[in-house]
């Protein structure tokens, strides 16, 4: 299984060869190939990757008993063949899901994965901003002008830009850095308000903010 395409190897109960091809990588191709195989007596199987969320859920959906197995297990289980493509794959991974000698892998919801990738792209954004304000610091020195050790990222344009706008040469060069700065700011504190907004409607992420706000609390701590 690729991003691309699937080799597909379907055999029976006694392990003989039924079908072997490629596929597009996608749930109507899929679908196609085995519609001559009733969906209730057909199991699917593959290793988990990159693509085996969206196969899982989808061929389920579709009626099919689908499996994901672990794949360092699964690895390690086709290493014994000789000659190793796509096609060999696909035969080992039919002939282990028959045995059953196979652990399954666990296959998160698509909420988990949708809020997941919100996680991720707040922090993407909140890197790039702390690079673009590192580039600038570092620009800074070139010219023997020097910032706190610490400035808050939400002041972080109040402090730079009249320092900036002082020197022409600065401001050719780094008020473009600037705006490109202040717009991912913006856009990081919206995927912040959409993730803590997220947070909210979470029974254990509550719980997790309302012993963080205790720890920090001045009247728990003179308690403690």
């Amino acid at each position: 299984m690729s991003l691309r395409s699937v080799t597909v190897c379907v055999i029976d109960a006694d392990g003989k060869h039924v079908f072997e091809g490629a596929v597009a990588c996608e749930i109507e191709d899929i679908v196609v190939c085995l519609r001559d195989v009733p969906p209730g007596q057909c199991r699917i199987g593959f290793e988990s990757g990159a693509m085996s969320q969206h196969l899982y859920f989808g061929l389920q959906a579709a009626g099919f008993d689908v499996v994901c197995m672990e794949a360092r297990q699964l690895n390690a289980a086709l290493s014994a063949m000789r000659n190793k493509t796509d096609k060999t794959d696909a035969r080992g991974i039919a002939q282990v899901l028959r045995s059953g000698w196979f652990s399954k892998a666990f296959i998160k919801s698509r909420e988990a994965h949708a809020y997941r990738a919100l996680l991720s792209s707040r922090k993407t954004v909140q890197k790039k901003c702390i690079d673009l304000a590192n580039e600038v610091r570092g620009l800074f020195r070139i010219f023997g002008l020097r910032l706190p050790s610490r400035v808050d990222q939400g002041s972080f344009d109040e402090r730079v830009k009249p320092m900036i706008e002082a020197d022409p040469d600065l401001s050719r060069a780094l008020l473009p850095l600037l705006d490109a700065r202040a717009m991912l700011y913006k856009t990081y504190r919206e995927l912040d308000r959409r993730v803590k907004q997220a947070a909210s409607h979470d029974a254990v992420c509550l719980r997790f903010m309302a012993m963080r706000a205790s720890l920090t609390s001045p009247t728990q701590s003179s308690l403690s």
